[in-house]
């Protein structure tokens, strides 16, 4: 495979594999297996992206024959390939949970089309070397991503779908007016002719430019949007939402303010570490509050945007390997927990965690795979969440940020609180209901997809030095 195409991969395979799924609409069989088809072909396409950057030559495609900074170009550096290959790996883990009965949502035939159309929109906004582009890319995610909450037509998914769609509306528009000004500015959007312009770009409009992808990672204040329409997707798109979505603003963030467009002003970075820190504590606040497994599951993800945030803020190397290292790890914890919270709720009944209860003694194997992506998001050794959380810190403490800090070790207390609270109500107390029994269900491949990201998350737990290595190497190379 040339390196022109196998640039493109992350977009042109999710694309053809959306269209297929399409055509088989009305043959589930086939249109499964053709999903799991292209998701195997994704992540292969991903892993080579990975080989080729690790060795120091990403792959780079310039269309129509114009070459940069005029015409559009991919270019697939560490940074970008090792989310390309999270996003596959993310994939081929919720379609391998939608075949069992974890989750008894019915299947739409627009379902698996519109999956692989988000991955397409992840995946092209983790290729692309041009910021409209990736504006492009994210309109691709927000089209899919409105289609995957609106199938069904429930009312509380319309209802979903209105609070997603116009607060996201909000940062599209946002973005648009801040590409358009960029350009206005300094004549490219190319990343690499951005960072060698001449003409720098002005503080209010990188400040435009980077409010707009704050607002689509889901950061303080605007985050309104996420806990009010994730609860109501299906379990296995409900975790590619909260593992990718938000990461491909925080990887725009970290691309623009880490690489592109660095070294920003110093208010830039001060300002983000205090919005860094008033997410971690708002939805960490939010969490402790809900009682319904999946609304504090979505309120960790708008907490540990802050974490990942604060990677940036710190505006060193050091801090931008920790923000891939965080945002890996994350990607890959939070989709898990979601899949085991469906698992409970097929078992035990129900999300509300004040009607479920016994579910350790009863199947004791769902609680240990909980524990093993709740105490990682808590930042307990020796799982993955404790080295990317030591890794920020670390630098938030050598910089001297002794109140972002006081702040991020408060969170993981009352994340602890969180988890606790899960495990306490729905594995340890015993169930409302004398007479319950756990319901019987057909989850061979839930327990194979949770199951191969809990030992990714040990992995990386305990032999963190790959992942790390990797990321300080992707952090050296995220200027163009």
């Amino acid at each position: 495979m040339s390196a022109a195409l196998l640039a493109v991969s992350p977009v042109l395979v999710p694309l053809a594999t959306s269209l297929a799924t399409v055509l088989a609409g009305n043959r589930p069989a086939l249109q499964r297996a053709l999903s799991f088809a292209g998701v195997l072909a994704f992540g292969l396409c991903a892993a080579l992206l990975l080989a080729q950057a690790d060795a120091g030559a990403p792959a780079r495609a310039a269309f129509g024959g114009w070459p940069a900074p005029f015409g559009i170009e991919f270019v697939v550096d560490r940074t970008g390939a090792v989310l390309v290959l999270v996003t596959a790996l993310m994939g081929a883990a919720s379609l391998l949970f939608l075949e069992s009965d974890a989750d008894p949502a019915p299947r739409h035939p627009l379902l698996l089309p519109l999956v692989h159309g988000l991955l397409a929109g992840v995946g092209g906004s983790f290729a692309t070397a041009d910021l409209f582009n990736l504006y492009v890319w994210f309109e691709v995610m927000l089209i899919c991503s409105v289609g995957l909450l609106a199938i069904g037509g429930r009312l509380d998914q319309l209802d979903a779908t209105f609070k997603y769609l116009a607060l996201n509306l909000f940062g599209t528009l946002l973005l648009l007016a801040g590409v358009g000004l960029v350009y206005a500015s300094t004549g490219h959007l190319n990343y690499g002719a951005l960072a060698g312009s001449a003409q720098p770009v002005p503080a209010p409009v990188l400040a435009l430019l980077v409010l707009a992808f704050l607002v689509k990672a889901g950061a303080f204040p605007l985050f309104a949007w996420l806990p009010a329409s994730y609860h109501t997707l299906p379990a296995a798109v409900l975790a590619l939402f909260a593992g990718l979505l938000t990461k491909v603003g925080v990887y725009a963030v970290l691309r623009v303010l880490g690489g592109v467009l660095s070294p920003a002003p110093p208010a830039f970075y001060d300002a983000l570490g205090w919005i860094a820190a008033a997410t971690m504590l708002a939805g960490v606040l939010g969490a402790a509050y809900h009682w319904d497994i999946r609304r504090i599951l979505a309120f960790h993800i708008v907490s540990q945007i802050g974490y990942i945030l604060l990677g940036v803020a710190l505006a060193t190397q050091e801090g931008n390997a920790a923000t891939v290292f965080y945002t890996v790890h994350h990607i890959i914890v939070k989709a898990n927990l979601f899949l085991i919270g469906a698992i409970v709720f097929r078992l035990a009944g129900s999300y509300d965690l004040r009607r479920i209860g016994g579910l350790y003694a009863a199947r004791p194997l769902v609680g240990l795979l909980f524990l093993v992506p709740a105490l990682s998001l808590v930042g307990l050794p020796p799982l993955s969440g404790f080295w990317a959380k030591f890794l920020v810190l670390r630098e938030a403490i050598a910089g001297g940020h002794w109140a972002w800090t006081a702040v991020a070790l408060a969170v993981s207390v009352l994340t602890l609180y969180s988890m606790m609270k899960i495990w306490m109500e729905a594995f340890w107390k015993p169930h409302p209901r004398e007479d319950w029994q756990p319901a019987r269900a057909r989850l061979g491949p839930a327990w194979a997809a949770t199951l191969a990201l809990a030992a990714v998350t040990l992995w990386f737990g305990l032999a963190p030095g790959t992942l790390l290595g990797f990321a300080t190497a992707a952090a050296g190379s995220l200027a163009p």
